[in-house]
């Protein structure tokens, strides 16, 4: 597609200028190509889709009330909001405070963790929080979930009240659940005083506990006893002795969970042949249990120990994908000891999901939007009647090029409403002498 199919380059202006679209509810967004490459217009009401008009079936378009904002999506294309799946608010951005010739493994990523904590107070936590969501909802992202560390020194639960007051915060700019993340060193009556303050989901991570089928367990009997769903850290190594994922499943079928159940990571499924595979993800499957796969950070973090090849670090998506078990992808960690990279860009991990996990264009971009939302129960999205008005405008160009992370330009709407702009105006000039210079980002008028 060639720029010209954007429009007039100067018909809308700088994102920060005055013609910025942050703020605007449109009740209509009009010759948007959708997914299957068909044009349509959009019409929005109430935070959701209320119809889709596929322009190759309308004969005529109603008129529009006087007040009513009409957004021109010609030379744009409708992606759906993506979710980040599983982020640490609490650690993001603070790689910088970090040795960064400690080691680079998970138990050297804890220890540095550990030693950061003593140093940080709500007020740090807040600000870093935030600034984090602010380029989580600029790429695209309207909904996250946060695991929290319940800390192991001074108030273990600071960073829990931190970030519920950001969900309170931010409630209509981003979906924001809170995760209480507890270790085998946090005393029962912390994880209840954490539920009491407000956390959305129970966590922990059984794989680094000396009993992990107990921590399974205790996590397992707080979220029934309170009604809340649970995320746990599960198999977060490429050591294939033991599955703690199995486990999990058989507890979950035991008890008849009605609750939502989430395993992150799962990192040594990735290590099984097909024959020790099959029966672990029969068993998830069985439990309806959702699978979050994190291939930055575990990338990163995982294979440091290895002599020889080298692991991948993540799962088998093919064999989750072919069991029917609902498959959410995020980032997990964002510049922090953890992971020193990240752009807290859902294209940045559909680009992984294809060139590490071999996941195509279609399934890596249902991983981090319609399967993630799956894994964290919130309502659907996609160019339905019916779905969430949560989604992106990009330039019109391939599906691909999308996902690859090759477009910055972003119009990011959450509910309805725009919240977030981002359109570069770059110009080139790659032939000898020439003077013309060319704006490479669509315009989107609006009246």
């Amino acid at each position: 597609m060639t720029n010209g199919a954007y429009g007039p380059a100067t018909a809308v202006g700088a994102p920060h200028g005055p013609a910025a679209l942050s703020g605007l509810r449109p009740s209509e967004v009009r010759d948007v190509r959708l997914l299957d490459g068909t044009l349509a217009d959009l019409v929005l009401v109430d935070g959701r889709i209320s119809s889709v008009r596929r322009t190759e079936d309308r004969t005529t378009r109603s008129a529009t009330a006087p007040d009513a904002v009409v957004l021109d999506a010609t030379g744009w294309r409708y992606v759906p909001a993506a979710s980040e799946p599983h982020a640490h608010l609490d650690k993001a951005l603070t790689w910088a405070r970090t040795d960064p010739d400690a080691g680079n493994d998970l138990p050297t990523a804890i220890t540095q963790w550990r030693a950061l904590v003593p140093g940080i107070d709500r007020a740090d936590l807040l600000d870093r929080a935030r600034a984090a969501v602010g380029t989580y909802v600029a790429n695209g992202i309207t909904s996250i979930r946060t695991h929290v560390d319940a800390l192991l020194d001074g108030d273990p639960l600071r960073g829990v009240d931190a970030l519920v007051a950001l969900r309170e915060e931010l409630a209509g700019v981003i979906d924001l659940q809170v995760c209480l993340l507890a270790g085998q060193d946090t005393a029962t009556d912390v994880i209840r005083e954490g539920i009491a303050r407000g956390v959305d989901v129970v966590g922990g991570c059984p794989h680094l506990a000396d009993d992990p089928s107990y921590q399974t367990r205790r996590a397992l009997d707080l979220a029934e006893q309170h009604g809340l769903p649970v995320d746990l850290h599960t198999d977060e190594q490429t050591d294939p002795r033991s599955i703690d994922l199995l486990d999990l499943a058989e507890q979950v079928v035991a008890r008849g969970m009605q609750q939502l159940v989430t395993a992150s990571h799962c990192v040594r499924l990735g290590s099984l042949t097909s024959a020790r595979l099959a029966p672990v993800l029969d068993a998830v499957a069985a439990a309806g249990i959702g699978i979050v796969t994190l291939p930055i950070t575990n990338l990163y973090l995982q294979g440091w120990d290895v002599d020889g090849v080298v692991p991948r670090g993540l799962p088998n998506l093919r064999a989750i994908l072919d069991a029917g078990i609902p498959l959410a992808a995020g980032a997990d960690n964002l510049r922090d000891p953890f992971n020193p990279v990240g752009r807290a860009d859902p294209f940045e991990t559909t680009s992984l999901l294809v060139t590490a996990g071999h996941l195509t264009v279609g399934e890596s971009l249902a991983a981090v939007t319609t399967g993630a939302r799956t894994v964290l129960g919130l309502p659907q999205v996609g160019a339905e009647a019916g779905c969430a008005a949560d989604f992106l405008l990009v330039p019109d160009v391939p599906v691909a090029d999308v996902l690859a992370g090759a477009e910055a330009a972003r119009v990011v709407l959450h509910g309805g409403r725009v919240v977030a702009d981002t359109r570069v105006s770059r110009s080139l000039d790659l032939t000898a002498g020439s003077t013309a210079t060319r704006s490479l980002t669509p315009s989107l008028p609006t009246r």
